[in-house]
């Protein structure tokens, strides 16, 4: 890992990349050329999935056309170079057979400010309604880790994410390089909030999703399970949250939000076995027994009035719905054994 530079320091060296001010010599710097695409390999964990169907064929009949136009953004990794941005493109140009593509080199990075050039360069070029929960989940958590690794969580790199910009849009350049910081004191998940039309709540919990299996990010993504009661799942462990993908994946259990809630309460005072999984899922947990006896039952008078004479004392007249209950079932278990010996 690169050694972390002060947050004054990385402000300087990409004011002097944005507004072409003599660099510093330790400064990230930008150098564009073109590389065999087989050198090229994709960011660890990326967080987003690859274009497919008609979004991934319109790519790769523009790419045969136009050829890469945009530059994909990596940088150095051992022999090869790690792409930052780009992975789509790149995808499209080894289907469309092209041998090489047009590439701007990030040099001095650390992998706080590489990883932010992964989310904010994805986060600029889609918009952020059109990601899946799990996309939106996985790149808000690795922005936040970014943030607060970067700058030990106070400011937003608005220099950097200026830049970003810059390089995914290059028809689109500001005037000024930089941009007027947010407020201080703002902390990195408000800030991120805000850039992105969110509650401090709803990043909140879409950082909790990201902590959930990517089995049961895809239920998330299918609308299988809500997202409040991801929230709760996600406090399940690892071994836990397997377990319960492979009985939704059995059976036709569905969670709810009291399921996802037991479930983690269960989980938490390291109670929740297999057997009680199965108890939550099938809702016999929280059922209530039946009943022993019978419910009181009240009788219309239009029923028994036409049985029964105006002066008919009750305790005579129960005394009568008795034995004519228990004649009635007495010929029913008759006839239910006539049928089993039938």
């Amino acid at each position: 890992m690169a050694e972390r530079k002060s947050k004054a320091e990385v402000e300087r060296n990409l004011r002097a990349i944005l507004l072409d001010e003599e660099p510093n010599p330790n400064a990230p710097t930008n150098a564009t050329e073109s590389l065999f695409v087989d050198e090229l390999i994709p960011y660890a964990d990326h967080p987003f999935k690859l274009y497919e169907g008609e979004r991934l064929d319109d790519m790769v009949r523009s790419v045969k056309e136009l050829g890469v136009i945009v530059p994909v953004i990596v940088r150095p990794l051992d022999e090869d170079y790690e792409i930052l941005s780009g992975h789509n493109r790149v995808n499209a140009a080894k289907i469309a057979g092209l041998k090489k593509v047009p590439v701007i080199i990030k040099t001095g990075l650390t992998d706080e400010e590489a990883k932010l050039i992964v989310t904010e360069t994805n986060l600029v070029q889609r918009s952020f309604a059109d990601l899946s929960h799990s996309e939106r989940a996985v790149a808000l958590k690795m922005h936040l880790e970014a943030l607060k690794e970067s700058n030990g969580g106070q400011g937003t790199r608005t220099d950097l994410l200026d830049e970003i910009k810059t390089l995914s849009n290059p028809h689109e350049i500001k005037e000024n390089g930089t941009s007027n910081l947010l407020d201080e004191k703002l902390l990195s998940v408000e800030k991120t909030g805000l850039k992105y039309g969110l509650s401090s709540a709803s990043v909140a919990r879409y950082v909790r999703i990201a902590h959930l299996v990517s089995d049961l990010q895809q239920r998330v993504d299918n609308d299988e399970i809500g997202l409040y009661p991801a929230v709760s799942l996600s406090y399940l462990s690892i071994d836990e949250q397997n377990k319960l993908e492979r009985l939704l994946n059995e059976s036709a259990y569905k969670v709810d939000m009291k399921k996802a809630e037991s479930l983690r309460e269960f989980s938490e005072s390291k109670k929740l076995t297999n057997e009680k999984m199965v108890q939550i899922l099938s809702g016999e947990l929280n059922k209530k027994p039946k009943p022993k006896t019978a419910p009181p039952l009240k009788i219309k008078a239009k029923v028994y009035q036409k049985f029964f004479d105006g002066d008919t004392p009750q305790a005579e007249m129960e005394a009568v719905v008795e034995q004519a209950l228990a004649e009635y079932f007495e010929n029913y278990k008759n006839e239910e054994s006539k049928e089993d010996t039938a």
